[in-house]
């Protein structure tokens, strides 16, 4: 009874979560494009179904991984070694990257856009070491207690001195991998490891020192892919004529494929999804039995969860196929052939709030964070602060394909306002601003803003997909830490006033 009555909360939480996309679907539907979408029954069954399945995962993670997570974490902390947690950290990064569909499909992309210069899975190794290096380093920050900002900023200005040396044609796609490689699945795990992790180490504070793993894993990834990129081109002769020559159909096939949705394949979605969840199954369980040589406690509660995350993401995907994805791509459509340039970063803004609002990763996180910061951040007002971000971010990217600027301007602009801000938000609030970055771009996220950013190359004269229509994600990444601090600094600014 009182599980029914807790999972009847968190669906209606669930419901008032899309409220966003809803109204932002049916205003441009309604108001702007003026036509009736032919699915109408099949969007808003989809909708249901997203609403059920975000209830399930937020459910599954609350008796599953983050129980989980933690415990590995205390586990490894008793047992005093170094060597087998920083191999568990880079392990579970790895395996967890290599099976991401986001990732998988901007490699997909990325390969057919530039003729097969960019090799796909070579690719994906790269990104997949990046972040398991990543998220070892960041373990290793946790235990040595360093300030995460001196990292962070060290890391930014190495990719911002190699983004002058790397291709034009890889600098987009680098800075979208960094963005990519933080699945739904990942964030909370990754964050309970760095909290568990912070609370049984003596002088760790799980605010300050448990977040910022996500944003090691969302950094890493842009350095690792231009070096990639520098040394593919260099040894590759140039081909932009063929890959520009293929570069339409291989947009339109793959936004049309990730578009479809066919009942029969139920199963086999439900098998792939199965399948992206048990690298990290396998590696947790491994270390647990033979490296902890531990059971694993409540393991009935555990399984549990776990199979309720499974059936809340393939739900929340299935749904997010039904009406979603079509119809948000459909209108995207339609917005770059009306040329009404303002329309068009109206709706990369609210299309990004109102996503984001509704990312299974983003509110994980948000959980968390109210809850180790006992309070003083507060999960609704977060991500409102993260919403805004990656609102600004797609619509200044939007606006940037138009117009047709390098991006590195607007990235390195970006990253000088970031560190500038650090040193003047609370230090609670910076580890979790560098992780939004990450979070935000992930289940319901990246594939809306990918189909329209390369829509927007596509549709756009002059412009080259493979150049302007990847980086979206990188600016829905880089806005949010700039709002978060903001709402941090604005909060202490607020404390101080009224003490």
């Amino acid at each position: 009874m009182e599980s029914a009555k807790i999972f009847l909360t968190d669906l209606k939480n669930s419901f008032k979560d899309l409220v966003p996309i809803i109204i932002v679907v049916t205003f441009f539907q309604a108001a702007i494009v003026q036509t009736m979408p032919e699915n109408l029954s099949s969007i808003i069954i989809g909708l249901i179904i997203v609403a059920v399945g975000l209830a399930l995962f937020i459910r599954g993670l609350e008796l599953g991984i983050f129980p989980i997570g933690e415990n590995l974490a205390i586990d490894f902390a008793k047992k005093g070694s170094v060597f087998w947690l920083l191999l568990f950290a880079f392990t579970i990064g790895f395996s967890t990257t290599v099976a991401e569909p986001a990732l998988i499909a901007i490699a997909d992309k990325a390969a057919a856009i530039s003729a097969g210069k960019i090799d796909a899975f070579f690719l994906r190794m790269t990104v997949a070491f990046s972040v398991g290096f990543a998220i070892a380093l960041g373990v290793f920050r946790i235990l040595t207690g360093h300030p995460i900002h001196y990292y962070i900023i060290a890391g930014y200005i190495l990719v911002v001195g190699i983004t002058f040396f790397a291709p034009k044609e890889i600098i987009g796609l680098a800075y979208d991998s960094g963005g990519v490689t933080t699945s739904t699945v990942t964030v909370p795990l990754v964050a309970a490891l760095g909290i568990g992790l912070a609370t049984s180490i003596k002088g760790r504070n799980p605010a300050i020192d448990g977040f910022g793993l996500i944003a090691f894993a969302s950094l890493t990834p842009m350095i690792f892919v231009q070096l990639y990129g520098i040394i593919v081109y260099a040894l590759v002769p140039e081909s932009a004529e063929a890959a520009i020559a293929v570069v339409e159909d291989a947009v339109s096939k793959a936004i049309k494929e990730e578009s479809s949705f066919n009942l029969s394949n139920i199963f086999w979605d439900l098998l792939a999804v199965i399948k992206d969840v048990l690298p990290i199954l396998a590696v947790i369980f491994f270390f647990q039995y033979a490296v902890i040589k531990k059971a694993v406690a409540h393991l009935h509660k555990i399984v549990v969860g776990i199979v309720l995350v499974i059936l809340g993401l393939y739900a929340f995907i299935l749904g997010l196929e039904m009406g979603l994805f079509p119809i948000g791509e459909t209108i995207a459509f339609q917005l770059t052939s009306m040329k009404n340039d303002l329309l068009i970063y109206l709706f990369g803004f609210l299309i990004g709030f109102s996503t984001t609002m509704a990312e299974p990763a983003l509110l994980a996180i948000a959980i968390k964070a109210e809850e180790v910061s006992e309070g003083r951040i507060n999960q609704t007002f977060l991500r409102v602060a993260v919403a805004v971000g990656v609102a600004i971010g797609i619509a200044l990217g939007a606006f940037r394909i138009v117009v047709g600027d390098p991006i590195h301007y607007y990235i390195i602009a970006g990253y000088i306002v970031v560190i500038a801000m650090t040193y003047f938000a609370p230090r609670y609030i910076i580890p979790i601003a560098y992780d939004s970055g990450g979070v935000t771009t992930s289940t319901v996220t990246v594939p809306l803003v990918a189909a329209l950013g390369l829509g927007l190359a596509e549709n756009i004269e002059g412009r080259n997909p493979l150049i302007d229509g990847f980086g979206l994600i990188a600016f829905a990444s880089l806005f949010p830490m700039i709002t978060v601090m903001g709402y941090g600094i604005y909060a202490q600014y607020l404390a101080k006033k009224e003490a």
